[in-house]
């Protein structure tokens, strides 16, 4: 029998992580063919990724680089297309719940090609989150859905989804739990100039808080009033919302600093020149986009993690970080009913309120597996190739 082909699409840096875990176990059951659509365009956001994971160049891009929910998705379906009529893949792999996630599955899905989700089945349902929208499609079209929690089984199964559902455990906590050292901590800390347990890492980009000068400003000034050093990486969206709004003063320095004419980061060390050896004062300190192990490592040692990001709520429950969410609903709803997590929304002084007493569950379950995600996915495709070809 011919070796079977996997088209695995991705497009932004979670992506870039969960296929670097997945890659390697897919590579033994089939040949993979590598698709990046180009959702993340640049390299803090997307080479520096590639670079740490040692993710194999993809053997096609498409670059679609920005533009409305629309275009985007319009010039994805387009090249996943053409790519899906040259490559003849067997099955098509989707990750999460971005346009990537949709134009693979929708392509594939008109192509009459088997489409696999992995991270299926998460609701936060708010259905203004374009992601939600994403992630309903994508699972509906789906052959097989990879399910990282049990809450995500139940949410397919209350929508009368039942065929082809897998519970396998999430395949960021496969490799956030095996990818630290502590000489990368160390070094990560010391470049940006905080102490464990010292400090706020915070991210931003969803445009509900970034693109209005109102809930900008507002998330903004009350981190900067945190009383702590707050560590952001800040988003090419965000950077351009803080200067379009005139607010780079609530910043303790501005421009971060310039990551184009840095050295090339490196397993130990964030993008841009090292600030000063000296611990940073209170108050905000932008910093470039920083790499997957940099991040992992300011949410490990951080007082509390304070985002917009899915996968950052995840990856702070990983290692115990109380974490604030700077958003109405969240798709990882247990983190939340475990207590170490809290919505926040746009508010003030809800956020000031966390901030100052982060949350702390009582008890930590296993949510998220055994760290063998990677592995039982590998098996369930390497079965289904194998009767698709029966």
């Amino acid at each position: 029998m011919n070796e079977s082909t996997i088209l695995t699409v991705v497009g932004n840096r979670p992506q870039y992580i969960k296929c670097a875990v997945l890659s390697p176990a897919v590579r033994r059951v089939a040949r993979e063919v590598l698709l990046d659509t180009g959702q993340h365009y640049d390299h803090e956001l997307a080479g520096l990724f590639f670079d740490q994971l040692a993710l194999p160049e993809p053997d096609i891009s498409l670059g679609v680089g920005s533009g409305s929910h629309a275009e985007q998705t319009a010039r994805m379906l387009v090249g996943v297309e053409g790519a899906l009529r040259e490559v003849r893949p067997d099955l098509v792999l989707v990750f999460g719940d971005t346009n990537s996630t949709l134009a693979g599955a929708l392509a594939a899905a008109k192509l009459n090609l088997p489409v696999a989700h992995v991270e299926a089945g998460l609701r936060s349902f708010d259905r203004r989150m374009p992601e939600e929208v994403n992630r309903v499609v994508a699972d509906r079209l789906s052959s097989l859905l990879f399910c990282p929690t049990a809450t995500a089984v139940e949410n397919l199964l209350r929508e009368g989804v039942t065929r082809g559902v897998h519970e396998v455990g999430d395949v960021m906590f496969d490799l956030a739990t095996k990818a630290l050292t502590p000489g990368v901590e160390a070094a990560t800390l010391a470049r940006c100039g905080v102490r464990r347990g010292g400090y706020v890492f915070a991210t931003m980009h969803r445009p509900a808080n970034v693109d209005d000068p109102g809930p900008l400003r507002t998330l903004l000034t009350t981190l900067a009033a945190a009383g702590v050093p707050v560590v952001l990486p800040l988003h090419p969206r965000t950077r351009a919302g803080v200067e379009r709004f005139a607010l780079t003063r609530l910043f303790a320095a501005w421009p971060p600093a310039a990551s184009a004419s840095a050295p090339k980061p490196t397993a130990t060390s964030p993008g841009g020149p090292a600030p000063s050896a000296a611990e940073l004062p209170p108050g905000l300190h932008p910093f470039p986009p920083i790499g997957y192990l940099e991040s992992l490592s300011l949410i490990k040692n951080a007082r509390v993690v304070a985002t917009d990001s899915g996968g950052m709520q995840k990856e702070a429950y990983f290692f115990s970080t109380p974490c604030v969410t700077m958003r109405d609903t969240s798709e990882w709803v247990e983190t939340l009913a475990s207590g170490w997590n809290v919505l926040v929304g746009a508010d003030g002084d809800a956020l000031a309120r966390a901030l100052a007493a982060p949350p702390r569950g009582a008890q930590h379950p296993a949510f998220y597996g055994r760290g063998d995600a990677g592995e039982r996915i590998a098996v369930v495709l390497s079965e289904f190739l194998a009767a698709q070809g029966a």
